[in-house]
């Protein structure tokens, strides 16, 4: 109960068995207040609040479109009101669907995905950091990046690009709010089986030519050295860790969460 009277924010958190809500159901856990936050409230959005419910936690829902400055500022002022504060911001949301071959780009599809994956963090990091000195007490900044943020792939230029971009700006914010007892980190899983993930999947099991996903998910957990790809708990527990009294002097650091994939 590390996080009781505590509120944790966590953007494109509204889908179930989405990274999102594998957080929030680990700070549920730890007695956090909870803010459910998405682009859209649908019947998910509800299911996902109410399990968290289910765990013993506060919750709110606030919709967000974190490409829209104007609606992260009112996020946390909303998170502020229901709950009195804000102590912990993950930025989540993310766009991982959009593949193309590097010359089929769009300018389009390029600003889309830069804005919601850096944009959105950006606009975010800029809301939750005013509140958090407002309050005098610090707070926990965790951008959710990417093993991307650290390795190129094929036909995921935007996205790379964007993950890149989440690092440094999780380094440049780190330096000017630490004099404010904000640490702000990232951490970059490998491929988590998500919603998100599994249309990656689709994707990439037929652009390498394996014949069912099945055998692509396979391959990719052979050549893993832990055996797996990765779980939303994994992600999850690390954030609880940085979030923690712990973690309090880690800033700006980029954490690995790959079983051994990653190692820079």
């Amino acid at each position: 109960m590390r996080f009781t009277g505590k509120t944790i924010v966590v953007t494109g958190s509204g889908k179930e068995k989405g990274l999102g809500q594998g957080i929030l159901q680990r700070f549920a856990d730890e007695g956090a207040n909870c803010v459910v936050s998405d682009i859209r409230v649908d019947e998910e959005t509800h299911k996902v609040a109410e399990e968290l419910q289910s765990r013993g936690a506060k919750t709110a829902i606030i919709p967000c479109d974190v490409s829209d400055a104007t609606a992260c500022n009112r996020l946390v002022s909303e998170t502020v009101d229901a709950f009195g504060g804000i102590d912990i911001m993950v930025n989540n949301a993310g766009i991982g669907f959009m593949m193309e071959p590097l010359l089929d780009v769009t300018p389009e599809n390029w600003a889309k995905v830069i804005g919601v994956n850096l944009s959105g963090a950006f606009y975010c990091t800029q809301a939750a950091a005013r509140a958090m000195i407002d309050q005098g007490r610090g707070g926990r900044i965790i951008n959710i990046a990417s093993q991307a943020a650290k390795s190129g792939f094929t036909h995921l230029a935007a996205y790379v690009s964007s993950k890149h971009g989440m690092v440094g700006l999780t380094r440049a914010s780190a330096i000017e709010l630490a004099s404010s007892g904000i640490t702000v980190n990232a951490v970059c899983p490998n491929h988590v089986t998500t919603a998100l993930g599994a249309e990656q999947n689709a994707y990439f099991s037929k652009l390498l030519g394996f014949e069912t996903v099945e055998a692509y998910l396979a391959n990719m957990a052979a050549k893993n050295p832990s055996g797996r790809p990765g779980l939303p708990s994994d992600t999850a527990a690390v954030c609880a860790w940085l979030a923690s009294d712990d973690a309090q002097y880690m800033t700006g650091e980029a954490l690995n969460i790959s079983g051994g994939e990653e190692m820079h």
